[in-house]
């Protein structure tokens, strides 16, 4: 049987071979829970000192900071790099969020405080897509947000800015994590985290979005965060607490390609979970040899067939050979 969904999966031992083959990059990040790569061969993280670590593809690094609301350092879990070279950050504040305009010499904008009226929560991703709008992502309205680690959390919402200004896409999901269009530009995909599924909307040509649609759902130790496609169309899934990467086919069949997992502590966060007691403890005391609670991918690397896995644990990136491409994004050849 299958972890991921309950199902028999002849692939699902495909991971346990490749964590010999990880490797690693970076030092003395903090939480780069979101990881960038373009095409100079330049990785981009979030990291809370309060703004972006650019790790250049010479080795060097580089820290780009500024302060954020009251004068408080920026916490950003999602970030997306701009054709000028500056960064959007989303906000992962304890009781406020937004999107912010980091600049390299430390000047902070913000960017977008407000939708329909409302102040934006602790505000999780941001992206942008080929069409040049952005998606964002807010998980929960509960505060604090631990109160969201629940099967019936369901108050989530996407938010699409263009032209026109900002406005919600979409509402009542379970725990908004990363989003992403499809390949194909007809399909946005979000991660449910703690509703446990992958789920689609159709993508209208004026950025508005069909119904929603479940395109595979998880099982026990499963909690899908960082979202990317690969040129043939199949969604790359990163988990928390299980350390698991997973490559979604078309059809929605899932095939375990890396996991590292403590049985123990996988079954104490499972127990805690159905009992609807999941808190930050469970989170942030995740054991593991050599992941550190992996959250986020990026594809980078000439061919684009190495991926770089953001954490939220680590001080440092692991990488991993695919025998697959990454779909360029939208700020490839951005520096």
């Amino acid at each position: 049987m299958n972890a991921l969904t309950g199902a028999s999966d002849a692939g699902s031992d495909q991971g346990t071979s490749t964590l010999m083959a990880l490797r690693f990059v970076g030092t003395g990040l903090v939480r780069p829970e979101c990881v960038l790569a373009n095409a100079a061969g330049d990785l981009f993280t979030a990291d809370w000192r309060g703004g972006v670590a650019h790790l250049h593809a010479s080795g060097r690094q580089s820290l780009y900071v500024g302060a954020g609301p009251h004068g408080m350092a920026l916490k950003p879990n999602g970030i997306a790099l701009l054709r000028d070279g500056s960064f959007l950050l989303a906000h992962l504040g304890n009781d406020e969020g937004g999107v912010f305009r980091l600049q390299r010499d430390g000047q902070v904008a913000p960017w977008l405080q407000q939708v329909d009226g409302v102040d934006l929560p602790p505000t999780n991703f941001v992206v942008e897509d080929a069409a040049g709008r952005f998606w964002i992502t807010v998980s929960t309205r509960l505060k604090p947000r631990a109160r969201g680690y629940r099967r019936s959390c369901d108050d989530g919402f996407i938010v699409r800015v263009d032209p026109r200004g900002a406005a919600i896409a979409a509402d009542g999901l379970g725990y908004t994590n990363e989003v992403a269009v499809h390949p194909s530009g007809q399909w946005l995909y979000v991660n449910e985290t703690f509703a446990r599924r992958l789920s689609r909307f159709a993508l209208r040509e004026d950025g508005s979005l069909g119904a929603k649609e479940v395109v595979t759902e998880f099982g026990p130790g499963t909690f899908p965060d960082g979202l990317a496609f690969d040129e043939e169309g199949h969604a790359w899934v990163v988990s928390i607490v299980s350390n698991r990467l997973i490559r979604i086919a078309p059809d929605g069949r899932p095939t375990l390609w890396l996991e590292e997992a403590d049985a123990d502590h996988l079954a104490w966060v499972e127990a805690a979970f159905e009992a609807g007691t999941m808190g930050r403890p469970h989170l942030d005391g995740v054991p593991s040899r050599s992941l550190r609670n992996i959250s986020s991918i990026a594809f980078s690397g000439a061919d684009r067939r190495t991926a770089v896995l953001g954490c939220l644990l680590g001080e440092r990136l692991a990488t991993l050979r695919l025998p697959v491409a990454g779909v360029a994004p939208t700020h490839w050849h951005f520096t």
